[in-house]
């Protein structure tokens, strides 16, 4: 007589690699003002722990494309992922995981630096007592205890954003993104803020989507995404980007690709 062949044990379903899952995934975005089209199948991925700059002149679609990602403005076309959740049908999931600092200040000049902290805690419903920890902890790690109740219209430019960078962290965020952070400060003020987010990266595993038109702000190991009038010319790590467009180097290669004239400031 024949034996019954055993009962397989059910398997688990494997479960994906949270490493493996892209920081941001924009997918095939599309966005047009009326007749204009600003972006045009825009298509790119940030991965988790990496510094990712967005290089474009003024008027490329960084600004259009930040405020799609944080929605601000609704989808027309295309998809946006942060860490898996669509920002479409799971905005909250996605958002919780995202960290902002837009190009215009958003910081209130009347209130102390610690009372924007804990009004912005109370958006993301942080209760008050851990809100007072972050704060602190946050303020000594941009270097700023010591002004935590001065007003922030005494703070300097400099200072402003790196507070507005410690008001994007609160929540601890997985991604952050930064719409020409140092706009109008000066060059000891850039390297402060360019220093203290490439920290965030190695010490603190936070994927990073910087944009910018200087050429100064971005780095070798870098990965590079090229925007020009709302179209992605060249994207990857920043030596293939430079070697792919037959260059010596990212203003030159820039030059090639955009066919630009002028090279953006704080060309190195």
């Amino acid at each position: 007589m024949t034996s019954p062949a055993p009962i397989a044990e059910p398997r688990e379903t494997p479960r994906p690699d949270p490493a493996a899952v892209p920081a941001l995934s924009i997918d095939g975005v599309s966005h047009s003002y009326g007749p204009r089209r600003a972006l045009m199948d825009v298509s790119f991925k940030v991965q988790p722990a990496s510094f990712t700059a967005l290089l474009g002149l003024n008027g490329a679609g960084k600004s259009t494309l930040f405020s799609l990602v944080t929605r601000l403005f609704g989808i027309q076309s295309g998809g946006v992922g942060i860490f898996g959740h669509d920002i479409s049908s799971s905005s909250g999931e996605a958002l919780r995981l995202l960290g902002v600092v837009f190009q215009p200040r958003t910081l209130d000049l009347d209130l102390s630096l610690t009372q924007n902290l804990l009004y912005h805690a109370a958006l993301h419903g942080i209760g008050r007592r851990e809100a007072t920890t972050r704060s602190a902890e946050l303020l000594g790690r941009i270097g700023l205890s010591e002004r935590a109740g001065s007003k922030v219209r005494d703070l300097s430019g400099g200072q402003m954003r790196r507070l507005e960078i410690a008001r994007a962290l609160l929540h601890r965020p997985r991604l952050l993104l930064l719409d020409e952070p140092t706009v109008g400060l000066d060059v000891k003020a850039r390297a402060d803020i360019i220093s203290h987010v490439r920290q965030l990266v190695t010490e603190q595993g936070i994927g990073v989507l910087w944009a910018t038109h200087l050429f100064d702000e971005i780095m070798s190991s870098d990965d590079l995404v090229v925007l020009h009038q709302g179209k992605v010319l060249a994207q990857g790590p920043m030596s293939r980007v430079i070697t792919d467009a037959g260059a010596q180097d990212v203003n030159t290669a820039f030059m090639r690709l955009t066919g630009a004239q002028t090279m953006p400031g704080g060309g190195a």
